[in-house]
């Protein structure tokens, strides 16, 4: 009975997690409240696992379906299913937030319940976007899940956190309006269905494709974010608490990335292959500009940020040169960035949590105190620069390898990222952790803790496996990306 609905307990019980750890009231009962947090996430992290194994990996077709009605009136029903490439992204959602909870253990002292709360009903909010199969539900979810995150930023960032959320939600959510505004078009235009699977069967001329795609991107560019509406990102990041960082970087981003594979590409093909050269010109933008930029930035957190553009950079590019080796690579990159900019982002939270500085003027010899640390984040920042055996190698290669067989320049722009990443990614590592001990407060670091250990050992086994072993991530999309391919190949004209 419950193996029919293990879409509906992953998307739900995290909500109902969060709701429940707001029930336990005030700080008076944070231990409370911690422990709860971290049983509901770790139960949904257990919830998403039969997905992975009862996959089938040799079908396209939608999987661990559900669906019912709900607004009968305008045919908007509860529809639930995941293919190859929602699967991976559900799977990161859930061991993401695990992570997110272990790290705020101690280091969230005020209104922890709160806390706790908005990340698992956060989760269970992102999981509902990588799973819904009606527009309105997709939606609803897509919507919701700025909630919790404007109220992460907002209650427990930075100084200047009412400017960052502000801007945060003003950027994402002026864009999901035109999406909203495309998917009403395309539910008159298909004849009164919210069915995202029935849309790609829809006859639409080249304008109203390219109207749409335009409408679709006002979305789904700001969220990826591409340039140049990335301006609202290293904002968010700066001011966001550790944890608000992770989610943004390792989830939040690859949401804009899904929506042009579930949307642009298969319901718009005509309109994606007009508009490549378009979508391609931003890819490589954010790819060499945005590295260039990451390498004069002074705050850590900054610095990380502009490199989740770049690399994003490289997932949009995979996505529009039409082939299985750019497809896959991009998919690839946003599952392996993922597990790189959340393990980052912890590492410098780690340091921020004792020095309560992001500058990287502020640091200098910290592999002197804190060697096991240093470890770590050695491995984090060679899987950020593509490294082969490390799981940034796997995404960045294939999308070179589909860049190139479409046009070799678009393949050499992009494998520029592997110059600038090592560039700006080594330079702070170097004057961060290396050289003499700068000062007295970085004398008195103390390495990583046991808890600490855990996550960022959890993470570096992430990044390993996928780097020496990818086919596991790989196989389970395969069939989904070859019927992608099928669907953007068939042109409506």
């Amino acid at each position: 009975m419950l193996s029919q609905h293990l879409l509906s307990i992953a998307t739900w019980l995290p909500i109902l997690g969060g709701v429940a750890v707001l029930a336990t009231g005030g700080d008076r009962n944070a231990n409370l409240a911690r422990r709860l947090g971290l049983g509901f996430a770790v139960a949904a992290f257990l919830a998403t696992i039969p997905l992975y194994i009862g996959f089938d990996a040799r079908t396209h077709e939608m999987q661990f379906g559900e669906n019912y009605p709900w607004i009968e009136a305008f045919n908007i029903r509860y529809r639930l299913g995941i293919d190859g490439i929602s699967l991976l992204l559900i799977l990161l959602t859930s061991f993401s937030t695990v992570l997110v909870v272990i790290s705020a253990w101690l280091v969230i002292q005020r209104k922890v319940a709160q806390y706790m709360a908005a990340f698992l009903i956060m989760e269970g909010l992102m999981i509902g976007v990588f799973s819904a199969l009606d527009a309105i539900l997709f939606y609803v979810f897509w919507e919701g899940m700025l909630v919790p995150m404007f109220l992460i930023i907002g209650l427990w960032g930075g100084p200047n956190r009412v400017y960052a959320t502000i801007k945060f939600f003003l950027y994402t959510f002026l864009g999901s309006v035109l999406m909203l505004v495309a998917f009403i078009y395309l539910y008159y235009r298909s004849g009164g269905s919210f069915d995202i699977l029935a849309w790609p069967a829809v006859k639409l001329g080249l304008t109203e494709q390219i109207l749409i795609f335009l409408a679709f991107f006002a979305a789904f560019a700001v969220k990826v974010p591409m340039w140049p509406v990335h301006t609202w990102l290293p904002d968010a990041h700066v001011e966001a608490p550790t944890g608000g960082s992770v989610i943004l970087a390792a989830i939040m981003l690859k949401m804009g990335a899904y929506g042009f594979l579930r949307f642009n590409l298969p319901i718009l093909p005509d309109a994606s292959h007009e508009l490549a050269w378009f979508m391609i010109t931003l890819s490589l933008i954010a790819v060499v500009y945005i590295g260039l930029v990451a390498l004069v930035q002074e705050d850590m957190k900054k610095l990380i940020a502009y490199s989740s553009i770049a690399h994003m950079g490289f997932v949009t590019l995979g996505f529009f040169v039409f082939n299985a080796q750019g497809i896959e690579g991009g998919i690839a990159q946003m599952v392996s960035h993922g597990f790189i900019s959340g393990a980052l982002f912890l590492c410098v939270g780690v340091l921020y949590d004792r020095l309560h500085s992001r500058m990287i003027k502020d640091y200098g010899g910290v592999a002197n105190t804190m060697p096991v640390f240093a470890a770590f984040m050695m491995l984090f920042a060679m899987a950020n620069t593509g490294l082969p055996g490390t799981s940034g190698f796997v995404g960045e290669f294939l999308v070179i390898l589909g860049a190139f067989q479409v046009n070799v320049w678009y393949a050499f722009l992009a494998a520029t990222t592997l110059v600038f990443g090592a560039a700006y990614t080594l330079w702070m590592y170097k004057r961060v952790l290396f050289g003499a001990v700068a000062n007295d407060h970085v004398a008195q670091l103390a390495d990583a803790t046991p808890r600490e250990i855990a996550y960022l050992a959890a993470l570096a086994l992430a990044v390993l496996v996928m780097g020496l072993w990818p086919f596991p991530f790989l196989d389970v999309m395969h069939a989904s990306v070859e019927h992608l391919l099928q669907q953007v190949s068939v042109s409506k004209l």
